[in-house]
């Protein structure tokens, strides 16, 4: 798989890739308003051939206004097919160097646990999202501190606008 950041000319197969991998969530909206933000973003899209397996992207934050030392890693989608297989581990793990790269400083996800543990997340209680979460999710929002790097301060996760939704954050 070839990972890469993608280009307005990728955006058919992202769109068309979400409905796909979450059959029961539309995260379509969200994705497009991302992407279509002026919000400083990292989108990374996994290829075999021309054909797009897998996307990830990572929004900039920080607690602190002004500063964007923070990264929320999401959505992550796999085609059905490519499940299973390290195709989005893989992704992660390229933005992740990305991001340490550049100097962003913590990476925060609303996520299974025991997937993103792999990558070295844990629960995270100091920097809270913009939006309440369940308290059965508590455990769900968690981050990870790249090397080198020292955590944000304490306080509320400030993202691009399309994550100020509460309805983004919730069942």
């Amino acid at each position: 798989m070839i990972i890469r950041e993608t280009t307005p000319g990728d955006m058919a197969q992202i769109m068309a890739l979400y409905p796909q991998a979450f059959p029961e969530e539309d995260l379509t909206q969200l994705v497009t308003r991302l992407l279509a933000c002026d919000a400083q973003l990292l989108s990374l899209a996994g290829f075999q051939g021309d054909t797009l397996m897998a996307h990830l992207l990572f929004s900039f934050g920080d607690t602190q206004p002004g500063l964007q030392r923070g990264a929320l890693l999401g959505p992550l989608a796999v085609a059905p097919p490519q499940q299973k297989q390290g195709r989005g581990s893989q992704l992660v793990r390229a933005g992740l160097d990305q991001l340490a790269a550049i100097g962003i400083a913590q990476v925060f996800v609303l996520g299974d646990p025991a997937y993103y543990r792999r990558f070295g997340f844990m629960p995270e209680r100091d920097v809270m999202p913009p939006c309440p979460v369940p308290d059965a999710w508590a455990d769900a929002w968690q981050s990870l501190v790249l090397a080198q790097q020292a955590p944000l301060q304490a306080g509320t996760l400030s993202l691009p606008a399309p994550w100020m939704d509460p309805a983004v954050w919730g069942p």
